[in-house]
């Protein structure tokens, strides 16, 4: 255990965020998706959801301030324009604890490319279905306030 992160930050999920460069992304998979086979990086999550995931994970990783949407998520029946209650939870814990960083939707043609192609898969407990989403690490600017060392 250590003081101030939440205990879903295992040694294996530390590290992949730890070691991911800036641009760099990682995606959290709901329990249906493919994770394992289509995984560089692996990390498995079973037991948790995506969204108990995203709020331990987005106080302590930078977002990239360098793109439109640094953090993607997918979409009801994978079609942009409709959303469930999960991607609700996603953009409201957005607003919450990143607050003016966009959430963008995005279609299955371009979510699950994106989510092969990322640093490090979570593969989470998530039952809901489309409960995925990337997020897009950025940089700690010097003299940043959260900074320490």
């Amino acid at each position: 255990m250590l003081i101030g992160l939440s205990p879903l930050l295992g040694p294996d999920l530390l590290y992949a965020l730890r070691a991911m460069g800036h641009g760099d992304e990682i995606a959290l998979v709901d329990g249906n998706y493919p994770a394992q086979s289509h995984a560089q990086r692996l990390v498995r999550a079973d037991g948790h959801g995506v969204l108990a995931l995203l709020e331990a994970i987005l106080p302590v990783l930078p977002l990239d301030a360098d793109v439109p949407a640094p953090i993607l998520r997918a979409s009801l029946l994978n079609d942009p324009a409709q959303r469930g209650a999960i991607h609700e939870g996603i953009e409201a814990l957005a607003a919450r604890l990143a607050p003016g960083v966009a959430v963008a939707a995005l279609s299955g043609e371009a979510l699950y490319p994106r989510i092969r192609a990322a640093h490090t898969i979570v593969a989470t407990g998530e039952a809901q279905l489309y409960g995925n989403v990337i997020l897009r690490k950025g940089v700690v600017r010097p003299g940043a306030q959260d900074a320490r060392f």
